[in-house]
């Protein structure tokens, strides 16, 4: 009776942490997902207003169309069923019917396929746009490059929050916050009001780029470019994910845009041009042990550390960077390459979006971290000259 007793205390026990963690995690994301949610994200483009009009529309009349016909086939087998006597009548055609049941479909589908035809057209218009920026699918995160209007020449690749990866690892998510594999560490910025055009391609496999709040869904194909639209007006925070099945991270693969005000985003490209200067680091500056570990560190967290780990043990198919011989070796040229160009069929892309120096620091980093206390230097110069390669 005790063990019983012990047995039911340690359920209801279980049960009320589930109950704990189910209870923290069901909350709305303003601008993503929310609770019980069966209709439609709410619209922030006229677009997407019009997305849901025809979506509500059509489901309305293919609803009656459904009550009406199934009604009468019902009907019909009811009120003429044998049991009452009912006898089958001998005819040939109506002329009539055949024209009823020709013309009012046909009128139906062209009521429904003018304003669908109209949405359609406005989702492909992506002239005159104020604003053009490269979404860049990658295995897996997104490069976003401004290339027009405001903000052009900026450029940065948008990551999973390295907390929310970890979280997910561990399996405990019992204190995930409400953006829970949604945050990034580099929002895609735009501003309010203003026709911003996608530009969407692929460097890997096939990726797709989808922001419900705006109504967009385009694929990024490698080799191949789409484009797609929107203009946001509210100012606020929206999310979406890579649509595309793209291999053992697609989960991991979050977009968040950043909606803000003009004079907000003025500032804020302001601020990322000076970073962008601050980073134009000359390629040929011989860099010391000491001041590369600590921006190879940096970049290993935000960019390898989800599949080698933070240990760089490695995880199932994914090699650990402690103790491997091509960090190990003393011929950076083999681990440059694979750092440029990617391995293992794609398993490991190719990084060739980051900079010398942030490619050259991370190096630097694996080859003195963990056991490899190789003393090894890895100079921005080795990686520009495999780069042309």
């Amino acid at each position: 009776m005790k063990r019983i007793s012990n047995k039911l205390g340690s359920l209801l026990l279980g049960g009320s942490a589930w109950m704990a963690v189910a209870a923290h995690a069901v909350q709305d994301l303003p601008g993503g997902p929310a609770v019980n949610q069966l209709n439609l994200h709410p619209p922030v483009t006229k677009i997407a207003e019009e997305q849901h009009f025809l979506h509500w529309m059509m489901l309305i009349v293919c609803t009656v169309i459904f009550i009406g016909v199934f009604g009468v086939m019902f009907y019909s087998i009811w009120h003429h069923r044998k049991s009452r006597g009912a006898k089958a009548a001998n005819f040939h055609e109506s002329v009539t019917v055949e024209v009823a049941w020709t013309v009012i479909p046909f009128i139906i589908i062209i009521l429904m396929a003018l304003p669908a035809t109209k949405v359609l057209v406005a989702q492909k218009d992506t002239t005159n746009a104020d604003l053009t920026i490269k979404a860049t699918g990658y295995q897996w995160k997104w490069g976003y490059d401004y290339i027009t209007g405001e903000g052009e020449g900026l450029g940065f690749v948008s990551t999973l929050d390295s907390s929310h990866r970890a979280m997910s690892d561990s399996g405990d998510v019992s204190q995930a916050p409400v953006d829970y594999l949604l945050k990034v560490d580099n929002p895609l910025v735009v501003p309010v009001g203003k026709k911003v055009r996608i530009i969407t391609t692929a460097n890997d496999v096939i990726h797709a780029f989808m922001v419900p709040a705006f109504g967009i869904k385009q694929d990024a194909i490698p080799g191949f470019v789409r484009d797609t639209w929107f203009r946001a007006e509210k100012v606020g925070d929206y999310y979406g994910q890579c649509a595309e099945l793209c291999g053992k991270e697609h989960a991991y693969m979050p977009i968040h845009v950043k909606v803000v005000s003009a004079p907000e985003y003025t500032a804020w490209v302001a601020g990322e041009k000076k970073k962008l200067a601050a980073k134009q680091d000359d390629p040929n500056k011989v860099w010391t042990l000491e001041a590369m570990l600590p921006r190879g560190e940096k970049v290993y967290a935000a960019n390898c550390a989800a599949c080698h780990q933070a240990n760089g043990k490695g995880a199932g198919p994914i090699k650990p960077l402690d103790g491997s011989a091509i960090v190990l070796d003393k011929d950076h040229t083999k681990q440059i390459h694979i750092v440029l160009n990617g391995a293992a069929g794609g398993a490991m892309p190719p990084w060739k979006q980051l900079g010398d120096t942030d490619l050259a620091a991370v190096m630097t980093y694996t080859k003195n971290a963990w056991s490899n206390k190789t003393g090894q230097i890895v100079q921005p110069a080795e990686v520009l000259a495999e780069r042309g390669k």
